[in-house]
């Protein structure tokens, strides 16, 4: 019998579905599962995003130019003109999902090899996208401790080998909410210049910040043009997780002439996708501020409500919508398909990403779940209680 690829065996599961057979099997008993385990938004699509998809008249469904229709790059380069960011039309390739950016990025910087530090725990794909890759990801290790800030520079410069060639951020960060300050940026961007690194950042929560905070973007660094790739996505920002539609931007010329080959070689992004996706430019600040005002109710009361259980240590998250709680459990990936399989609470239970798939440190996260809070308020308060009874029936076995 044929045999798979080594690269096939590598590509580790996603922490965030592969629980999925056990909640549909929760599901087929009666109970209801409440999903804390993955970002997908209740928030309501902008309405003109769709009304241009039903609008669309088109007799012949063709191909984009390989960079994205011009028309949408033209609109997303003023909307980055607007958040204060240099970028042009030519900067721009869109892309499938800001996944497909990743992988442009990488494809375009590293070889077969070659290594990327990324600040751990980070968003548990960036595994899959360096094995598809055959890049090497060496993770520098960021606590609970300190609301998993960056880690100090010292720590990135004595990983940093010939085969060094990036370092990954994710700004604010999934899975910890982590927003880095405009010194950790700076410190970044001279770490990279120094030993000439890519500094790759994928920024598609770039819109929810909370307390006060502002966004430090790495396109908006000066001296940073030739180093700086931001990666981007419309699946957050508009909750538009099905339109599959991303972008990977840079001012350099090389990295975008070698990531436009990878776009060349994929055809083109998909037609309807884009077209919502320009269309979504012209949503108003009103939508944002509406969405962010919401996801700061929903943080407050989901890390308040998790911060009264007892042994639970929660991070409290300063952007995005997600959490990293430490829990009083010895294995928290045992803890989470239990949760599915063998615990309910009057007929409901909880979904949760264990953590230990955010990491590439073996043992790291072990005790920890990384929670979405993109559900409305009263069914965090209920998972919250679930997850308290949970721990309690667990422990006492």
């Amino acid at each position: 019998m044929p045999k798979i690829s080594n690269k096939g065996l590598q590509m580790p599961e996603s922490p965030i579905r592969k629980l999925v057979p056990y909640s549909e099997a929760a599901k087929k008993k009666g109970h209801k599962v409440y999903h804390l385990n993955i970002g997908q938004p209740d928030i309501k699509t902008p309405e003109l995003a769709l009304e241009a998809v039903r609008n669309v008249k088109m007799e012949v469904l063709e191909y984009s130019h390989s960079a994205g229709f011009e028309s949408y790059r033209k609109k997303l380069a003023a909307y980055y003109t607007r958040q204060g960011l240099a970028v042009e039309t030519q900067d721009i390739i869109i892309t499938t999902g800001g996944s497909e950016a990743l992988l442009f990025a990488m494809g375009s910087t590293m070889d077969q090899g070659d290594e990327i530090i990324i600040p751990e725990p980070f968003y548990a794909n960036y595994n899959g996208f360096s094995t598809a890759s055959g890049v090497t990801v060496v993770p520098v290790i960021s606590g609970i401790e300190t609301g998993f800030a960056l880690p100090p520079i010292a720590d990135f410069e004595k990983l940093i080998t010939p085969k060094t060639k990036a370092i990954l951020i994710c700004n604010p960060g999934n899975p910890t909410g982590y927003l880095y300050s405009k010194e950790e940026m700076q410190q970044l961007a001279e770490l990279v210049k120094k030993h000439d690194l890519f500094l790759i950042a994928d920024e598609v929560y770039r819109e929810f910040v909370y307390d006060g905070g502002t966004h430090y973007s790495v396109m908006s660094i000066p001296g940073l043009e030739e180093y700086a790739i931001m990666i981007d996505s419309v699946s957050k920002r508009y909750s538009m997780c099905g339109a599959r539609i991303g972008c990977i931007v840079s001012k350099n010329k090389d990295v975008m002439a070698a990531a436009m080959k990878f776009a060349q070689a994929r055809l083109s992004p998909p037609t309807f996708e884009q077209i919502a996706s320009e269309a979504a430019l012209d949503t108003p600040q009103s939508y944002f501020d509406e969405v962010s005002a919401e996801y700061l109710k929903r943080r407050n009361i989901l890390v308040g409500e998790l911060s009264k259980i007892e042994g639970v240590t929660v991070a409290n998250p300063k952007g995005a919508f997600y959490c990293i709680a430490k829990l009083p459990v010895a294995d928290a990936d045992d803890f989470a398909q239990w949760l599915l399989e063998s615990f309910d609470l009057n007929g409901e239970t909880v979904m949760v990403a264990p953590a230990a798939g955010f990491y590439s440190t073996p043992g790291a996260g072990k005790d920890e779940i990384r929670m979405a809070y993109v559900l409305k308020k009263g069914d965090l308060v209920r998972s919250a209680e679930i997850l308290k009874a949970a721990l309690q029936a667990y422990n006492s076995k």
